[in-house]
């Protein structure tokens, strides 16, 4: 069982224009350390960030309680003039977490008024997390023959592919920065991850390596995808041959 914590800031838009026309800058450097403070507080309860949009995060939160959720609301007012509204939901895959915790918000299933959150707590110990991890093999070969801006195209086509791939199989895909990318992953997806990396070989002549990580927080799931991805890239440095998808 995974659960999702979706972070959104309220009236964002009506906000931004009370800043006037010279803003761009400074809601930049809003999301940024915003986004900074979230990682910091959620990562400090085994817990990760993922930036959905830049005014929304989506937080594996196995094992986090209200009174959790409130914690960090209360250390956010204290640092941001913003206000976030939280939606929790729980389920067996990470989308139908996901479409949980949106009925929560839409429905206003209230779990607390004065913080503004919404949604189903999983109280139950039967906390689960996949998470794969991956990049693009030898991406710098790239950089002879195709301009940063020209790379840059072709991983946010890339990104494309695969998010639309594996909401097929109930997960979703993040963009990380570079060249990596995490999907919170549903049983679906990681049997069928290396069917992907064939299809993107084939089609785009683009080589992928995935590492799989599985615990009961999203924290320590990462940490052994992350891991997972760092021995396929030691088989490759000893000269044998590596394997596209290694799990732990």
């Amino acid at each position: 069982m995974i659960q999702l914590s979706i972070l959104k800031i309220s009236e964002y838009g009506p906000w931004t224009l009370t800043l006037g026309s010279d803003r761009e800058h400074e809601l930049q450097m809003l999301q940024s350390s915003l986004y900074k403070e979230l990682q910091k507080l959620f990562s400090e309860k085994n817990c990760l960030v993922f930036l959905n949009r830049a005014d929304e995060f989506f937080v594996v939160s196995n094992g986090l309680s209200l009174d959790d959720h409130i914690q960090i609301q209360k250390t956010l007012e204290k640092s941001f003039e913003i206000r976030l509204t939280i939606s929790i939901g729980y389920s067996k895959s990470p989308f139908e977490a996901n479409l949980k915790a949106y009925e929560g918000k839409k429905n206003e299933i209230i779990l607390n008024e004065e913080y503004r959150i919404f949604g189903f707590i999983n109280d139950e110990s039967n906390s689960h997390v996949s998470i794969m991890h991956l990049d693009v093999d030898d991406l710098s070969s790239k950089r002879k023959t195709d301009s940063p801006y020209e790379i840059s195209s072709t991983i946010f086509e890339l990104y494309s592919k695969m998010s639309k791939f594996f909401l097929t199989k109930n997960s979703l895909t993040f963009f990380m920065g570079g060249d990596n990318f995490m999907v919170v992953a549903s049983d679906d997806a990681k049997s069928s991850v290396q069917n992907f990396i064939d299809m993107i070989k084939n089609d785009d002549e683009i080589s992928l390596n995935c590492g799989i990580g599985n615990s009961h927080t999203s924290r320590e799931a990462v940490k052994l995808a992350t891991k997972s991805l760092d021995t396929i890239r030691e088989i490759r440095d000893s000269g044998k041959e590596k394997p596209d998808v290694y799990e732990l």
